[in-house]
């Protein structure tokens, strides 16, 4: 039986409609000039593109592909590639969108991009996504560049496709240009740290929040959705700073023991099983997988896809934080419920900042042609995450706001000052 395209979810949030949403509270906030507000709600550039690609039994494939850059005021634009079959043009941007304001938060000076291919990797070989990712970076080599618009890794891609993008632009170019994509091999000038990075800056988002609402790391409860790579380097963190891991899913379903899971031993079992927990026993399988969303815990930590936490079940969500390691995992209409209940986000444009703060890193060491030492790229990188938390927090407490509007507040602030000083429209 071929392929069904799944029925679209009728309730499901548009992304770009959920991130405007926000933005439009934030702007009136901040008394943001009507002119600005018109140029930073749109983005900069769109380029959709046809991928024929040869598959490995001669036939022909056409992939769709979308590179859409929000902003690039603050310097090149900056955001992942993901491959999966529900790419569309509204998710691109919404996640462009939110890289311009994830980088304005965490003061790197970059512009918002995002980039996806609409395929299953999963049902594909290496040599099928290699042609497809390179035929993807031929495509846009009138986009992509270490001065203009710097790719990385997303959902379905990794550093053997930032590989393979380095080794196409820099064949195009005559000459090694590493430094037009960040995610990459070590070999290829990849960072120390940038693998943990995004779930290092979720543990401590979550650690800073914690201390604001008086919750000890050593008493704490928390729960993870999603057991990739952000989710679970941000338990193995959370568990080595005190705390106790109650449930973790991945696609498999959602685990749960009252008394705490070993995250090491579930790393090393989903390491050794195919990258997944299915026949995990170091824990039991609940029933439905989106009870973990509803657990009693200190934290819950949503780290896999967007709109997890919405209008059918945010009145059952019982953590006292919720710190986002995913990208858009909370609609908009689960905003005001969130509120009401009191309880404290962290946002995913501070929490999952993590990562591209460490993708900076890689791409200063590509240009200064030195590596630094991985408690170096820590150290730097914990500091940036624990002050741009407190610069969201003290903006909270200035407008009288919920965090995730501060940190729209706090973004949107650095980028119109930006184009105010600038100007050019």
């Amino acid at each position: 039986m071929g392929y069904i395209e799944p029925a679209p979810i009728k309730d499901k949030a548009n992304p770009f409609e959920s991130m405007m949403s926000r933005f439009n509270i934030a702007a009136e906030a901040l008394g943001l000039d009507e002119q600005v507000y018109n140029v930073l709600k749109s983005p900069s550039k769109q380029v959709s593109v046809s991928l024929p690609i040869t598959m490995d039994d001669g036939s022909i494939r056409v992939f769709e592909g979308h590179r859409v850059i929000h902003s690039n005021i603050l310097g090149p634009s900056k955001g992942g590639v993901r491959y999966a079959m529900d790419v569309h043009i509204d998710e691109v941007k919404a996640l462009a969108a939110w890289m311009t304001w994830k980088c304005a938060v965490v003061d790197i000076p970059y512009g918002g991009a995002k980039g996806g291919i609409k395929c299953n990797p999963r049902e594909m070989s290496a040599g099928e996504i290699e042609r497809l990712t390179r035929a993807y970076t031929n495509a846009m080599l009138d986009v992509f560049g270490p001065d203009r618009d710097i790719p990385a890794p997303d959902m379905g891609t990794g550093p053997r496709e930032m590989a393979w993008m380095m080794d196409e632009f820099s064949r195009a170019h005559g000459m090694t240009v590493n430094a037009m994509v960040t995610g990459k091999p070590l070999v290829l000038g990849g960072s120390l740290g940038r693998t943990e990075a995004t779930g290092r800056g979720v543990m401590v988002s979550a650690l800073a929040a914690m201390e604001k609402l008086n919750i000890n790391p050593y008493h704490a409860t928390v729960a993870v959705q999603g057991f990739g790579n952000v989710g679970s380097h941000a338990a193995l963190l959370l568990e080595e700073r005190g705390a106790t891991i109650i449930a973790v899913s991945d696609i498999s379903g959602a685990y749960y023991n009252e008394k705490g899971i070993n995250i090491k031993a579930a790393v090393a079992y989903r390491d050794g099983n195919n990258g997944t927990l299915e026949g995990f026993k170091g824990a039991e399988l609940m029933d439905n997988a989106s009870d973990l969303l509803v657990q009693k815990v200190d934290v819950l930590v949503p780290a896999a896809v967007e709109d997890v936490i919405h209008s059918g079940n945010v009145e059952r969500v019982q953590a006292k934080l919720i710190v986002e390691g995913a990208n858009g995992p909370t609609s908009a209409e689960a905003d005001k419920i969130i509120n009401e209940k009191g309880i404290m986000v962290a946002p995913d444009i501070l929490a999952n900042a993590g990562g591209v703060t460490v993708s900076y890193f890689e791409w200063v060491q590509n240009r200064l042609g030195y590596k630094w030492t991985r408690e170096r790229v820590n150290r730097r990188s914990d500091r940036i995450m624990k002050d741009a938390f407190d610069k969201v927090h003290e903006t909270s407490l200035k407008y009288n706001v919920p965090m995730r509007i501060a940190a729209y507040i706090v973004a949107i602030d650095k980028v119109a000052s930006t184009y105010k000083y600038r100007g050019g429209f």
